[in-house]
């Protein structure tokens, strides 16, 4: 090919100092091939350090076959975090095989499990999930077993109890010192041009050269000489790799990587380690699956996706901060630590952005938008209680398929007379696990919604809520907003239509008073939350409850009224004693938001639902779900102020 074979003498490498800058471009455009490609995958999950005690090892995933219960053309997805990989399509049969893998960065406290999706594939626009497993492979790696192999059954997203076929996969932990000798033995590969195994002075030295490091330069003949043990000028790739890998970790000879040109940090082996091992993912000799999808759902649009993304119709990001440019909004789910899509008709995004994001859809707010709001609201909600609408439940359940888990409801489909009944809908007793339930001193969550917490307003402004003019005393009223609360900090529960619309007492305590705050019916869609035009939190119909704790003093939680909500009903009065987790009341038909208000200073909101907020990515939680601790100190309840104190005889 031009290049010195790994048959050539040692002794012709002699000017190897003064190798000729193009046979040193041409290992440069090697190298390159395996950024671009990829890149075409990348994920940006080994950018962020790790320390040793929170890594939990690299899995290596391999997604073998399914079987199905009919035939069709078939693509799985993985996905684990914030990353979702696919497969190959494959040919029309019920047995299709993938064989396709891919290595998953582990934590300690990090994502634990990976949801397998498979769709068929002969629609047009977008393919159709059918079935889907969750796997928690800390979990399935730590199980006593003699083999990496494992089937599950995958479940309809419609009926948790309905099994509709079933997927092997492969997985197991990489060895960190066998990791180190693949990587370095893939570097290798890319100068044995005569692909023999074998490598002479040359050829190394063409590598060493690539990666631009003067001081590895400086020692490739003393590292060669070192790996040719019987001196006949030869040394096998796998001999080379073993002391690449040690050289590596004592003296790095990689200043960046050679893959995609990020610099590595030689004294770092850990993050050294995990970057190199997920960045050169050849495989074993099986397809890779394909990266940079967020979602599964986004990961298995077909080619009316493609074009649209091309022309710009549509974009994924993070929560809806943008929401005149998004039409997709992503939440991260809490239980399983994964990136999920929520499901919104196109026609209504398109609607509220008229509405919402733009100054026409103000100026018609300001010639009676409002009314009309209201007007379709009671009408509406007034439709939803009739015997007809009950036939609308099955497609509602069909819609949010894998949203809606009727094994949690109280009651069977056919017990709803009414679409509101299905929509207040209880859910069976224990389905909803109150954390800490015996600590007054622990909030929860209030709903099954998505979530943003902020420390102060001034931080709600700054990360989720544009409204020009939103402030605690406008979403409070006068009546009970007091300077404690102004500074609070700030908890939004929205509630999506097809969330259980039943919401909590976050904390235990004694209600004080309701206050009813008349006013609009916008949506609580971040797409009109994130509007400039309109204010919706203290613009719209509203209920505040005031509760008195002793562990987090006064706490305000207001009920928000939204487009299609013809009324917030409460199960609860003035002077009741509450206790958390306790139904306080619901929302008819449409989705709302509940916000709650605790004072300055009294509350330390979890860590995690912080991390998310700030970067404008709402949080999935379920009703019970720890919300934060208390910042009072215990035993500083009830204490008497002594200043003020009168002795007497």
């Amino acid at each position: 090919m031009g290049h010195g074979s790994s048959k050539e003498d040692g002794s012709s490498c002699s000017s190897d100092e003064d190798a000729k800058p193009s046979r040193i471009s041409r290992v440069k455009q090697r190298l390159r091939r395996h950024r671009l490609r990829r890149r075409r995958g990348s994920d940006s999950s080994h950018k962020k350090l790790f320390a040793a005690e929170d890594f939990a090892g690299i899995a290596h995933l391999t997604l073998i076959n399914a079987e199905m219960k009919f035939k069709d053309k078939w693509l799985a997805c993985v996905s684990f975090g914030e990353q979702t990989f696919r497969t190959n399509v494959s040919n029309e049969t019920d047995k299709p095989v993938w064989n396709c893998e891919r290595k998953l960065l582990l934590e300690k406290t990090g994502p634990r499990v990976a949801r397998i999706s498979v769709f068929e594939t002969n629609r047009l626009s977008k393919n159709n999930l059918i079935g889907y497993c969750e796997i928690n492979l800390l979990d399935y790696l730590t199980q006593d077993s003699d083999s990496d192999f494992g089937t599950f059954d995958l479940i309809d997203p419609g009926s948790s109890d309905k099994v509709v076929g079933c997927v092997c996969i492969s997985c197991n932990v990489e060895d960190p010192i066998e990791t180190e000798k693949n990587f370095a033995r893939r570097i290798l590969s890319v100068v044995d041009y005569d692909e023999d195994g074998k490598l002479s002075l040359s050829e190394f030295s063409e590598l060493i050269n690539a990666f631009g490091n003067n001081l590895a330069a400086s020692k490739k003949e003393e590292l060669f000489k070192a790996a040719d043990k019987n001196g006949d000028g030869v040394v096998s790739l796998d001999e080379l790799a073993e002391l690449l890998a040690l050289q590596q970790e004592t003296e790095p000879i990689m200043n960046c990587c050679p893959v995609c040109g990020e610099v590595v940090e030689g004294g770092d082996q850990l993050n050294s380690l995990i970057h190199l091992s997920l960045c050169f993912d050849e495989g074993t000799g099986n397809q890779v699956m394909t990266g940079g999808f967020l979602t599964d759902k986004q990961a298995s649009y077909g080619w009316m996706f493609k074009l649209s993304e091309w022309a710009h119709f549509s974009s994924y990001s993070f929560g809806l901060n943008s929401g005149s440019s998004a039409s997709h909004i992503l939440v991260f789910d809490r239980k399983t630590k994964r990136l999920v899509e929520e499901l919104i008709n196109t026609k209504i995004v398109l609607s509220m952005r008229t509405i919402y994001q733009s100054k026409i859809g103000l100026g018609l707010m300001d010639k009676g938008a409002k009314e009309i709001l209201q007007s379709i609201s009671e009408r509406q909600g007034r439709q939803m209680n009739t015997a007809e609408s009950a036939k609308e439940i099955p497609k509602f359940v069909e819609f949010f398929k894998d949203q809606i888990n009727m094994a949690e409801v109280k009651y069977p489909l056919e017990h709803f007379k009414t679409f509101n009944e299905f929509f207040v809908r209880e859910l069976k007793p224990g389905a909803r696990t109150i954390a800490s339930i015996e600590r007054d001193d622990v909030a929860v969550c209030a709903a099954d919604c998505r979530l943003m917490v902020f420390k102060s307003v001034e931080d709600s402004l700054r990360f989720w809520v544009k409204g020009r003019k939103f402030s605690i005393q406008g979403l409070l009223g006068k009546e009970v907003c007091s300077n404690a609360f102004i500074d609070g900090s700030l908890v939004i529960f929205r509630l999506a239509p097809q969330d259980y619309h039943r919401f909590h007492l976050p904390v235990s305590g004694t209600i004080v008073k309701f206050v009813n705050i008349p006013g609009c019916l916008y949506t609580v869609n971040p797409i009109a939350v994130n509007s400039k035009y309109c204010n919706v939190f203290t613009e719209n119909k509203r209920v505040v409850t005031i509760i008195s704790t002793a562990k987090f003093g006064k706490v305000a939680f207001v009920a928000i009224g939204a487009t299609m909500v013809g009324s917030i009903t409460f199960v609860k009065k003035e002077g009741d004693f509450v206790k958390k987790g306790e139904e306080l009341g619901y929302f008819s038909f449409g989705g709302s938001t509940v916000i709650c208000v605790f004072e300055k200073g009294a509350i330390d909101i979890d860590d995690d639902l912080l991390a998310n907020s700030g970067r404008s990515l709402e949080t999935l939680v379920s009703v019970g779900m720890t919300l934060g601790v208390s910042k009072k100190k215990p035993g500083s309840e009830g204490l008497p102020n002594l200043e003020n104190c009168v002795l007497r005889n």
